[in-house]
């Protein structure tokens, strides 16, 4: 199939126009030929609209810097800081109350609350874990984390630990009877659960039996009432699922012959097409499509080895059972899968206009995700209708990221209009995520929510990115507190109440969700279990997770708290205001920072910068485990990297480390990296010849020229040094 010419002379990369031509237009009644004159007019009209916004970034973080350099040495004015941020249009009035108008929403989003997993769709083994994380086994999650201490003869070991198993069953019933309780009696010494007409029986050793306190937490049944397979309850809305087997390996030593409970747990999952993946060119691209197409067609697969056999993964089906008044009761076997498209900064060699200039990457991903996200919404009579749905109220649901204030919302809200045109979708059909991660946004947050209005399915904040873009943004204010202490900063509390408090003015809940940012510490889930439930209780009806295993385990947090009725408490209380958001957290004049936590802090900032650097460049991976400098595994992105850089390089602007004392802390660190390295396959050691290692260089320039980034953005240079290593190896 051959591409027009196009009236812009707009020039496609030819690996994009086959995967587009061959791949993804034969799924649909759509003319190739109108597609690519659309697609060209639409870039033509927009990515010009696309750079002045980011001309308006870098103007106003200059007006930002010189009205700091300006004040050197004198004490913060607030009134007067805020009078002018309004003053150049950084912070804008706040119009009336309102409600936001989002239809068509799938539950998922609008009136259930639970886990969100966020996961890089390049990675299609990762993308299908996350996909069929919506269920999970409580007894695997409690057996194989540290929520039971693995202490004197509780450990894990290759083989199976019965004293562990019995822990792990203990710990499940107690569970069943905090939120399923009896009438009387534990479902502990329970020996038998009948289903008689619409009630739960549960029979003891002494022949007494029992129903439950709740008789309509039974939804559901499979097999025989009288000795089922299984039982299905419900609570805030979430399922659980009890399973029985008497030949199994639990259920043939349980009371009740109980094999398994299983857990409703990722309720929704963003497969991610920006922070979490290293994406520096179109076939990086066309990967991400192709998985993100897979996905939307409930065909997409992978193969691996486990223990000398090769297994394959693929999207789950839909969970059937019978309701009490036997029908059939239909559960989503899979999460409600969203994308996240890339922020408005970056170009992509996918095309290129007439003046040789890339294309805007964000405009790119909107049309193409949205292309292949059609194919879900076609009928049964439709070209492509697969055996799995993903919404059920034909919605697409793209997470925009790194969005600065409203003026760029409106802007994506526009290209999701062109974008419906373009395709021939009702309008609204895109519904939008705000990540409110910018400080922009976050002082104007009612006001980007009111451009998105009708379309707005999520908001949520996220620490990492916030944090950094605060020291950026800030960067000649003086110099930053260390990280720890930053986070102790009343800013931060300010922002994620604020966050909350705008979402529930503007009418969220039962349209949209209210998410919170992710636990970075996949192995340390014992400390999850205690300290994530603040998330549910500060009226946030989804948060991330790095894991399936961390989905299950934090899905309980949602059966111990009703998000709902919390966001009705906190809805009167008052509106966290500004002052504390604009007060700056550098280190106050009466506070002098020693030499050695001066040295441990850049110790720790370099070593994470390093460790996440060395995978993203050398081995284009975007998001993994990495340790950090006490050997604690943290789920690392962007975001991450982006704060260690910017604060690294705040530090340095104003004097309290050298760039001496840097490069030599980075010389030792990378000896550090290359060591918790040694055993991953494939591992190019920084420090073999560390003067031409493409990752030390890229964490360089990251620190040394961090300054100059736009919004202390870590994405050009990584994207350049990457596009180096490829073209070299």
């Amino acid at each position: 199939m051959t591409i027009p010419q196009l009236k812009n002379n707009s020039v496609i990369h030819p690996g994009f126009s086959h995967f587009i031509n061959e791949e993804v237009l034969p799924l649909h009644a759509i003319d190739a030929a109108k597609f690519w004159r659309d697609l060209d007019q639409l870039i033509a009209d927009l990515a010009p609209i696309n750079r002045q916004l980011l001309a308006t970034r870098d103007e106003m973080q200059q007006q930002i810097d010189q009205w700091h350099l300006a004040r050197k040495g004198q004490a913060m004015d607030i009134a007067a800081y805020e009078a002018f941020l309004r003053n150049i249009g950084y912070l804008v009035e706040e119009g009336d109350d309102f409600t936001v108008t989002t239809d068509n929403v799938d539950a998922e989003i609008a009136t259930l609350a639970g886990p969100q997993l966020v996961v890089p769709v390049k990675n299609a083994r990762f993308a299908l874990n996350a996909a069929n994380a919506r269920w999970g086994s409580l007894y695997d999650a409690f057996y194989g984390t540290d929520v039971i201490a693995k202490t004197a003869g509780l450990e894990t070991h290759k083989g199976y630990n019965p004293e562990r198993g019995e822990q792990v069953i203990a710990k499940a019933k107690d569970f069943l009877d905090e939120v399923f309780p009896l009438e009387t009696g534990s479902h502990k010494d329970v020996t038998s659960y009948v289903v008689y007409y619409h009630h739960l029986l549960a029979f003891f050793d002494d022949a007494h039996q029992s129903g439950l306190k709740q008789p309509s937490q039974l939804v559901a049944v499979n097999g025989q009432r009288s000795d089922p397979e299984a039982i299905l309850l419900k609570n805030n809305g979430l399922h659980v699922e009890i399973q029985f087997d008497r030949n199994g390996k639990n259920g043939a030593k349980d009371k009740a012959n109980i094999n398994d409970i299983l857990i409703e747990s990722a309720l929704s999952t963003i497969m991610d097409c920006e922070d979490s993946v290293a994406a520096v060119d179109a076939e990086d691209k066309i990967e991400i499509y192709r998985n993100w197409l897979g996905l939307m067609q409930g065909t997409l697969q992978a193969s691996f080895e486990k223990d000398g056999q090769t297994q394959t993964r693929r999207m789950n089906p839909d969970r059937i059972f019978t309701d009490l008044d036997n029908q059939e009761y239909r559960l989503h076997g899979r999460s409600l899968l969203l994308v996240r498209n890339v922020g408005h900064l970056m170009e992509c060699d996918l095309m290129q206009d007439a003046l040789g200039n890339f294309v805007p990457e964000g405009i790119m991903d909107a049309v193409v995700t949205t292309l292949i996200a059609t194919l879900d919404l076609q009928g049964e009579e439709g070209m492509t209708r697969s055996r799995i749905r993903n919404s059920r109220t034909g919605s697409i649901y793209i997470v925009k990221p790194k969005m600065h204030g409203p003026d760029e919302v409106a802007f994506s809200c526009q290209l999701f209009t062109r974008v419906e045109q373009m395709l021939g979708l009702p309008e609204n059909t895109i519904k939008i995520g705000i990540m409110d991660e910018e400080r922009r946004t976050t002082l104007n947050l009612k006001e980007c929510i009111r451009q998105a209005k009708s379309r707005v399915f999520f908001i949520n904040t996220g620490f990492l990115d916030r944090t950094g873009d605060e020291i950026h943004t800030s960067m000649q204010a003086g110099p930053f507190l260390p990280k720890d202490q930053i986070k102790q900063q009343p800013w931060i509390q300010a922002y994620e109440n604020r966050n909350v408090d705008i979402g529930l003015q503007c009418g969220l809940p039962g349209k949209a969700q209210i998410g919170k940012g992710m636990w970075a510490m996949p192995d340390e889930m014992a400390a999850m279990m205690t300290a994530k439930i603040a998330h549910p209780k500060a009226g946030a009806n989804t948060a991330w997770v790095p894991s399936p295993t961390a989905a299950t385990l934090h899905a309980l947090h949602y059966h111990q708290v009703d998000v709902f009725e919390m966001q009705a408490r906190i809805k009167h209380r008052p509106q966290a205001g500004l002052t504390d958001l604009l007060t700056i957290a550098t280190i106050p004049s009466n506070l002098t920072l020693s030499d050695q936590v001066i040295e441990r802090e850049i110790e720790n900032n370099v070593q994470g910068l390093l460790g996440y650097v060395v995978r993203w460049v050398e081995a284009g991976v975007g998001c993994s485990k990495v340790p950090d400098i006490n050997n604690v595994g943290l789920m690392e992105d962007r975001a991450t990297l982006r704060i260690s850089s910017q604060h690294l390089a705040n530090w340095l602007l104003h004097g309290l480390c050298s760039k001496a004392q840097i490069e030599e802390v980075m010389l030792r660190m990378a000896k550090v990296v290359d060591e918790q390295n040694s055993r991953t396959e494939g591992y190019r050691p920084m420090t073999d010849n560390i003067g031409a290692s493409l990752a030390f260089k890229a964490a360089q320039d990251l620190i040394f020229k961090g300054v100059i980034q736009p919004n202390g953005y870590t994405e050009p240079l990584l994207h350049a040094y990457r596009m180096q290593v490829k073209e070299t190896h």
